[in-house]
């Protein structure tokens, strides 16, 4: 009895420690389920068009995760102006808008807009407006350090440079270049019209497309003056007159390059030397079916994380040109034509996983998410089609 009565006192001491143990995980399972938790990784951005008989009214956004290809709309996340390319920050707080105008404040210019990215609701909020120095600007890209965006003014057939400061805000363009000149296209080609610019993956070149000049010109870049110079050699030409060369990608690897031709639906494939900044034609390839009599309006082009395909939008065909990338050559090859179950594919994205491809009908006001094949490249509809009023850019941007 008194080796019972010794004991006692301990065995209630771990009676009452379990007793608290189990309140306290009840406790907890209570919390995390009545607190809502948001496992999504990405926010999607989409640039629209605003314009007259548009419902559209800017920058509209979705929570996304590309384990369950699961994805949920956040609304409007910003309200601003023909929002028609957008740009996300290196590091995830900020977001770029091209604003795609011909009027801005009086002048012949669009503007350039710089936004907060509020990680806990995916909204937007203003942070500045700048001129862009031409009217209709129509694609934007920020360098690979963040301290500097560039843009594209197609109406206004130029490109510029503006410094990001600390805040995200936006500075004093640090660099102006004003294209001239003409291709052979007296409609399309009458002047400059300066249609995007990207930088090489080692940050030192800006890559031009001008679809007026018919030239896909070269910008040695500074990124610590936010600086343009033309390079030696300034610039590469598409073997066929009047392609009007639209969007760039480089390859993963660096030694390749493409670009889309609006007007003659090809893609121009080109060696790239990466020390010189110098594209050499290797191949053109069209986009289209032979027995296709539409209009011939390519878009956008892409090249897959893997490197091992590219794709190519077809607004007039409504459909995305499938390429196979020959490893060893950069040369490509036709794997199919995909519908985009809309109509006028302005646009598209592939999502940071190399998973699925989102294509931005314009004019059926939807975006289609498609699965990618890993092994062929082929596209296949997931069922999933988002409502947006005419869909211009689709961009993704980690959830910190």
């Amino acid at each position: 009895m008194r080796f019972y009565r010794a004991m006692n006192p301990t065995r209630h001491l771990f009676q009452t420690i379990a007793t608290l143990l189990s309140f306290l995980f009840l406790t907890i399972g209570a919390g995390a389920a009545t607190t809502p938790q948001h496992d999504d990784k990405y926010f999607v951005y989409v640039g629209t068009y605003t314009q007259e008989g548009s419902t559209s009214k800017g920058i509209y956004a979705y929570r996304f995760h590309p384990d369950t290809s699961k994805l949920t709309s956040i609304g409007l996340a910003a309200e601003t102006t023909n929002p028609s390319f957008l740009a996300v920050h290196p590091n995830h707080r900020f977001l770029y808008a091209v604003n795609e105008v011909g009027n801005y404040k009086g002048q012949k210019s669009g503007a350039v807009s710089a936004f907060a990215i509020d990680h806990a609701t995916g909204k937007l909020t203003l942070l500045n407006q700048v001129a862009s120095g031409g009217a209709d600007p129509c694609y934007i890209t920020v360098d690979k350090t963040g301290k500097y965006v560039l843009i594209a003014n197609y109406t206004g057939g130029s490109v510029a440079t503006f410094p990001v400061l600390e805040d995200g805000r936006l500075g004093e363009a640090s660099a102006f270049v004003q294209h001239t000149g003409h291709g052979t296209d007296p409609e399309r080609q009458e002047g400059p019209h300066a249609h995007s610019i990207d930088l090489s993956s080692d940050n030192r070149f800006a890559i031009v497309d001008d679809l007026g000049l018919d030239e896909t010109l070269v910008y040695k870049f500074d990124s610590a003056k936010g600086s343009l110079t033309l390079n030696d050699p300034p610039f590469a030409k598409p073997t066929t007159p009047a392609s009007g060369p639209r969007h760039f990608a480089l390859h993963p690897k660096g030694r390749f390059a493409y670009v889309i031709n609006e007007m003659s639906a090809t893609v121009s494939v080109f060696s790239y030397d990466g020390a010189a900044g110098a594209l050499r034609p290797l191949q053109t390839i069209s986009t289209l079916p032979k027995d296709f009599s539409g209009p011939k309006e390519d878009a956008e082009i892409e090249i897959h994380p893997s490197g091992k395909f590219l794709y190519a939008s077809n607004r007039g065909h409504d459909s995305i040109a499938v390429f196979a990338v020959d490893p060893n050559q950069g040369t490509l090859t036709l794997v199919e034509y995909a519908p985009t179950k809309g109509k006028t594919p302005r646009s598209f994205e592939i999502d940071p996983t190399g998973k699925l491809l989102f294509a931005a009908n314009e004019k059926s006001n939807n975006i289609v998410v498609f699965r990618i094949n890993q092994q062929t490249g082929q596209l296949m509809p997931t069922g999933e089609v988002l409502d947006v009023a005419e869909p211009v850019c689709v961009k993704f941007a980690p959830i910190q």
